[in-house]
């Protein structure tokens, strides 16, 4: 297995994770694919999803996989008017990951970052590893305090 930019940060910050590979299938990048793949609960699966706040500018949500997020409440949780989405051509060059890779953790900058609050029902969901195909599994309180993140109502 690959060890990946955001694994190698979690080591240096002496958080625990496991790494869980699955097999990716270019049709479908979707989150709840990869908790399929993984064999896990897809409420403990979580996506990295990309916005651009009218005032906060970039910010970063973590939602369960087979949730939509709920833009008024990221609005209200980012203190902006509204949020919308990225393109999908920005993610990249704004992120450094690629769509179906993108992990809350490493990005190129850091961003104000919002994590679902029903995360803390879990011992340790799962995000993007930086790479399709690997997941990192962690704490949320670990990943939370780590991204200097948010727990908010986001879906």
């Amino acid at each position: 297995m690959v060890k990946t930019n955001v694994m190698r940060l979690l080591d240096k910050a002496g958080i625990p994770y496991e790494a869980r590979e699955y097999k990716v299938d270019e049709e479908d990048l979707s989150g709840s694919h990869a908790a399929d793949m993984m064999g896990a609960d897809h409420d403990s699966v979580y996506k990295t999803l990309v916005l651009k706040g009218e005032k906060t500018g970039y910010l970063v949500c973590c939602i369960p996989v087979d949730e939509e997020l709920d833009l008024k409440k990221v609005a209200k949780a980012a203190k902006d008017k509204k949020v919308e989405m990225i393109h999908m051509k920005d993610l990249l060059p704004l992120t450094g990951y690629i769509r179906g890779g993108c992990s809350p953790v490493g990005m190129k900058k850091k961003f104000p970052t919002y994590i679902e609050e029903m995360a803390q029902l879990y011992d340790q969901i799962a995000v993007s590893a930086g790479q399709r195909g690997l997941q990192i599994v962690l704490d949320p309180k670990d990943l939370c305090r780590y991204v200097e993140g948010t727990f908010a109502s986001l879906v």
